[in-house]
């Protein structure tokens, strides 16, 4: 499990290389001001997988992105992340 420092995330997947594969690359990137995806920022950092199955969000508000089919949790003081296999699972605070 990691510990991050960012205002905001979005978490976002991205097209399978094959249509036989079971998984998905899915991305996070991290921002340190809210409602990023109304601002047009770079993320400070952006955290890639190559083979998730499933995100498990655990105790957070969360923002479904139509327009880019992404979510975003706003108005964080920091979140965990941790890797089982093809599971991701986002725990956190927020303000």
């Amino acid at each position: 499990m990691t510990t991050y420092d960012a205002k905001s995330i979005i978490i976002g997947r991205m097209k399978r290389p094959s249509k036989d594969d079971s998984t998905y690359p899915c991305f996070i990137s991290l921002f340190q001001i809210h409602d990023p995806h109304k601002s047009g920022e770079v993320p400070e950092k952006i955290l890639d997988f190559e083979h998730v199955r499933k995100v498990i969000i655990n105790g957070l508000d969360i923002s479904y992105q139509l327009a880019g089919n992404d979510l975003v949790i706003d108005n964080l003081s920091s979140f965990t992340l941790e890797e089982d296999g093809e599971v991701l699972t986002v725990s956190g605070k927020q303000k």
